[in-house]
Protein backbone atom coordinates (compact mmCIF):
# COMPACT_ATOMS: atom_id res chain seq x y z
CA UNK A 1 0.00 0.00 0.00
CA UNK A 2 1.46 3.54 -0.71
CA UNK A 3 0.59 6.26 2.01
CA UNK A 4 1.11 9.90 0.79
CA UNK A 5 1.51 13.03 2.78
CA UNK A 6 2.46 11.86 6.40
CA UNK A 7 2.31 15.06 8.44
CA UNK A 8 2.64 13.49 12.25
CA UNK A 9 5.64 11.33 11.89
CA UNK A 10 5.40 10.71 15.97
CA UNK A 11 1.54 9.04 15.45
CA UNK A 12 2.82 6.86 12.30
CA UNK A 13 5.01 5.73 14.08
CA UNK A 14 2.85 4.40 16.74
CA UNK A 15 0.56 2.82 14.78
CA UNK A 16 3.79 1.20 13.19
CA UNK A 17 4.53 0.27 16.53
CA UNK A 18 1.00 -1.54 17.50
CA UNK A 19 0.95 -3.44 14.37
CA UNK A 20 0.98 -6.73 15.46
CA UNK A 21 2.31 -8.56 12.10
CA UNK A 22 5.33 -7.42 10.37
CA UNK A 23 5.34 -4.02 8.32
CA UNK A 24 7.99 -3.72 5.86
CA UNK A 25 9.17 -0.40 3.91
CA UNK A 26 9.79 -0.96 0.44
CA UNK A 27 12.44 1.14 -1.04
CA UNK A 28 13.13 2.38 -4.58
CA UNK A 29 15.25 -0.68 -5.17
CA UNK A 30 12.83 -2.68 -3.98
CA UNK A 31 14.61 -3.85 -0.95
CA UNK A 32 12.35 -4.25 2.06
CA UNK A 33 13.25 -2.68 5.46
CA UNK A 34 11.13 -4.13 8.70
CA UNK A 35 9.32 -0.91 9.83
CA UNK A 36 8.97 -2.15 13.60
CA UNK A 37 12.73 -2.27 14.24
CA UNK A 38 13.66 0.93 16.07
CA UNK A 39 16.87 1.34 13.59
CA UNK A 40 15.32 0.96 10.51
CA UNK A 41 12.61 3.22 11.36
CA UNK A 42 15.24 6.11 11.94
CA UNK A 43 18.04 4.33 9.32
CA UNK A 44 15.60 4.02 6.63
CA UNK A 45 13.39 7.07 6.83
CA UNK A 46 16.47 9.52 7.89
CA UNK A 47 16.92 10.91 4.01
CA UNK A 48 13.04 11.68 4.09
CA UNK A 49 13.44 13.55 6.96
CA UNK A 50 16.35 15.70 5.55
CA UNK A 51 14.33 18.23 3.08
CA UNK A 52 10.83 17.44 4.25
CA UNK A 53 9.05 17.97 7.82
CA UNK A 54 6.67 15.43 6.40
CA UNK A 55 6.62 12.07 4.65
CA UNK A 56 5.56 12.68 1.04
CA UNK A 57 5.43 9.02 0.19
CA UNK A 58 6.04 5.13 1.18
CA UNK A 59 5.01 2.09 0.22
CA UNK A 60 4.71 -0.14 2.73
CA UNK A 61 3.77 -3.75 3.24
CA UNK A 62 1.83 -4.91 5.92
CA UNK A 63 1.43 -8.93 6.21
CA UNK A 64 -1.40 -8.94 8.48
CA UNK A 65 -4.95 -7.37 7.76
CA UNK A 66 -5.91 -5.85 11.28
CA UNK A 67 -2.34 -4.17 10.59
CA UNK A 68 -3.28 -2.75 7.05
CA UNK A 69 -6.89 -2.15 8.54
CA UNK A 70 -4.97 0.60 11.70
CA UNK A 71 -2.55 2.30 9.17
CA UNK A 72 -5.58 3.09 6.59
CA UNK A 73 -7.91 4.47 9.65
CA UNK A 74 -4.74 6.48 10.42
CA UNK A 75 -3.97 7.78 7.21
CA UNK A 76 -8.08 8.81 6.95
CA UNK A 77 -8.09 10.50 10.02
CA UNK A 78 -4.76 12.34 10.30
Amino acid sequence: MKLTNIKDTEAFFKVIDSCTGTVELVTGEGDRLNLKSKLSQFVSLANIFKAEESIPELEIIAYEPDDAKRLLEFMINQ
